[in-house]
């Protein structure tokens, strides 16, 4: 196996080494040791496998730091640096102080070309003992960006070392790029939740303002209630750290938005919760319920004359609506099932809401949610929502209890 063919494995290194290893291990019971390419193949991988995490975070001085000496191992030369178009990150290996100031010179020319350089060292001041004489520098890419330079030291000019260099080279900009798209991930995470914030509408503000105003005479101690509600839920929604949160603080914003709409509504909204307490705990992406429930009580109890699913009759808009919101014990998930009896949607009418093609009026809250689940635990995990005409909707959402990445 060539070490380009080791190299490109990517996230199967860490699960290769480990089944290389298992197959090593029970070898040596066997037969006292396994053969130099079983060796040479774990040894590749796992010294990879330890090189890569830092790289994850993107190519910063610490990143470069705890991951040069596995790549310097990977490409077993005397010398190894890491840079990004401006400096040096971090050197690992003999010679710093008498090469370092060279490396900058060559690795501005690689920015230019976008190739990887080879080029011979001076050593005029250490005679023939100087341990460096040549090195390669290869660039690490992000798409089309150049964004610093893997260099490569050794006593001699090697045709094996620039090309190893180079493959090395090669899955250091794909560890970079996997940084990438994490970020890229984050910030499209950060940018639903802000679209979801700004559906916190006007409207609906005000409509809660008016519900506590109407409370100030008749009943002060309600309205201070109210008044305390309203805030607590604005400050939750409208937070800035964190990308997720528990179970018990997202019922719990949801309990407060169903005070407020309560409020307005009256005896024409009834909601039961059930919740089994073992799962409170639970993390899950931040914002994720309270727009399942403001679907409901939105098209079931103000059955907007706008309403996608089309005019209804005022006695259907002005029954009262029941919502039932759970969150059962699933074993190693978390289930949330939130159903209400109102005049549901056309089934093609819901397959467009979560293509994004529903209009300003067809559920960006259900799109907003299924999407960021999807992003964060993968496809299996959006939203199943049953429904149909005058058959109300049910909405169940899962939620792993533990994966990794995912904390309150």
């Amino acid at each position: 196996m060539t070490l380009a063919a080791l190299l490109f494995l990517g996230p199967l290194l860490a699960a290769a080494g480990f089944l290389l290893g298992r197959r090593s291990a029970r070898r040596a019971r066997t037969s006292d040791v396994g053969t130099p390419v079983e060796h040479a193949t774990f040894e590749t991988l796992h010294t990879a496998s330890l090189a890569a995490p830092p790289l994850r975070a993107g190519l910063s001085a610490e990143a470069a730091r705890k991951s040069a000496r596995g790549l310097r191992s990977l490409l077993g030369t005397d010398a190894l640096c890491l840079t990004d178009r401006d400096t040096i990150l971090t050197w690992d290996g003999a010679g710093e102080q008498r090469h370092s100031a060279q490396v900058m010179d060559q690795v501005r020319a690689l920015l230019d070309t976008g190739r990887d350089r080879a080029f011979a060292l001076s050593c005029a001041d250490a005679g023939p003992d100087c341990p460096l004489r040549w090195a390669v520098a290869v660039p690490l890419r992000v798409d089309d960006r150049v964004l610093g330079a893997l260099v490569a030291y050794a006593p001699r000019e090697s045709a094996v070392l620039a090309r190893a260099a180079g493959e090395v080279g090669r899955w250091v900009s794909v560890q970079l790029e996997l940084a990438e798209l994490d970020r890229s991930r984050t910030r499209l995470i950060e940018a639903e939740i802000k679209a979801l914030r700004a559906q916190i509408s006007p409207h609906f503000i005000f409509n809660s303002l008016a519900a506590i105003a109407s409370f100030v005479r008749t009943d002060p101690e309600r309205a201070r209630e109210l008044l305390l509600e309203f805030a607590d839920f604005t400050r939750y929604s409208f937070r800035r750290h964190g990308d997720f949160t528990t179970l018990a603080e997202e019922l719990h914003c949801v309990d407060q938005y169903l005070a407020l709409v309560r409020a307005r509504f009256g005896d024409r909204l009834s909601v039961t919760l059930q919740v089994a307490p073992e799962v409170l705990p639970v993390a899950l992406p931040f914002l994720c319920l309270q727009p399942l429930v403001e679907n409901a009580v939105k098209h079931g109890v103000e059955g907007a004359s706008a309403d996608p699913r089309g005019p209804r009759p005022a006695r259907e808009r002005e029954a009262p609506l029941h919502i039932t919101i759970s969150a059962l014990d699933a074993g190693n998930e978390a289930e949330v099932v939130i159903e209400d009896d109102g005049a549901g949607m056309d089934p093609e009418h819901l397959r467009r809401v979560l293509r994004g093609d529903g209009g300003p009026s067809g559920g960006i809250g259900l799109l907003n949610v299924d999407e960021r689940l999807r992003q964060v635990y993968g496809d299996t995990y959006g939203l199943v929502i049953e429904t149909g005409v005058g058959a109300g909707m049910k909405v169940t959402a899962r939620f792993p209890k533990y994966r990794a990445g995912v904390h309150s």
